[in-house]
């Protein structure tokens, strides 16, 4: 018996490790790759299909009405915003992501952006650039244990950003709902509330999902609360911050900075005045990026495909 598995969009230039994870598995299975944008796309491709692996095409509510047969939609990466969970579970769909293929890579990630705000890094480099040669070009910078680093959100990834950070020296402090003081203790990090992180901050980093809770969770209320001097570092998902707001704070000096690897719209538009501001770093969504994490993610989400069909439980389900 074959079984079909469509792959609803990718932007890899072959197929290579997901196909040799199929062929490696003893099922007979029938790679269908499409590259859906719509939900009428994804629709009209999968409505047979026994299992979905999906990059950004959209897996709505309707997409899950339609299928037919689907047993597992298995996503590249961590997030899971592109498919409607609450629809697969009553359907008795298992969803399945890859929550630890970028642990190292997006920590990295965001070390990388504290320090080269911390030490304001980019900017030198610029007015050197510009032909200044002058220190006074980054007045003021501030010794690290004389400043606070926030994380929202204290999963993987910010746990091991948290152990990246410590022996720098920077006090470090933590907002989780549903994490302990005592287990954020453990980790030499004080429990706070979101209000109390907000105002404490220099340096506030961005760990949450964006589920509905989190949508908007920085807005202007927030940016009023932070000291004057505090940067917003994101490597989660840009609609977690207000974006149209961030703008308002920067160019009020509400706060000092940003540093983003993901924005509300991506590709950023070119015409954002983000582009055009000297105290934002931004880099392309690639803190997840890797040769090693690039292999991971992909062999991964196969896997978790080969697992459910052959009515095993994948250690990554979701539903």
């Amino acid at each position: 018996m074959a079984f079909k598995v469509l792959l609803t969009d990718y932007e890899f230039e072959n197929l290579k490790y997901e196909e040799d994870v199929f062929a490696e598995s003893g099922l007979d299975i029938e790679f269908i790759k499409a590259q859906c944008k719509t939900e009428e796309d994804v629709i009209e491709q999968a409505k047979d299909a026994d299992a979905i692996l999906n990059q950004y095409a959209p897996i709505s509510r309707r997409v899950i009405e339609s299928l037919e047969k689907a047993k597992v939609i298995s996503r590249y990466g961590v997030g899971v915003n592109t498919i409607d969970l609450d629809a697969a579970n009553k359907k008795g769909i298992t969803v399945a992501n890859v929550p630890d293929y970028g642990m190292e890579e997006v920590s990295n990630h965001a070390l990388a952006l504290l320090l080269a705000w911390a030490r304001k890094v980019t900017l030198l480099n610029n007015e050197v650039k510009k032909g200044n040669w002058d220190f006074k070009a980054c007045v003021p910078i501030h010794r690290f244990n004389n400043q606070t680093v926030g994380v929202l959100g204290f999963g993987r990834i910010p746990r091991r950003f948290i152990e990246k950070v410590k022996p720098l020296g920077f006090k470090l402090a933590a907002y989780d709902p549903f994490v302990s003081a005592e287990d954020m203790a453990a980790a030499g990090v004080q429990k706070m509330e979101l209000d109390e992180i907000i105002r404490e901050a220099d340096y506030l980093s961005l760990h949450v999902p964006l589920i509905k809770d989190t949508f908007h969770l920085l807005n202007a209320k927030c940016f009023s609360q932070m000291k004057k001097s505090a940067v917003i570092i994101n490597t989660a998902r840009g609609p977690i911050i207000d974006e149209k707001a961030l703008i308002e704070a920067l160019e009020k000096g509400v706060i000092a900075g940003a540093a983003l690897d993901v924005t509300e719209e991506e590709p950023i538009s070119i015409d954002s005045p983000l582009l055009q501001m000297e105290n934002v770093i931004i880099t392309p969504h690639s803190a997840w990026y890797s040769e090693e994490a690039m292999v991971e993610l992909r062999q991964k989400a196969a896997k978790n495909i080969v697992q459910v069909i052959k009515g095993e439980k994948t250690p990554y389900a979701l539903t």
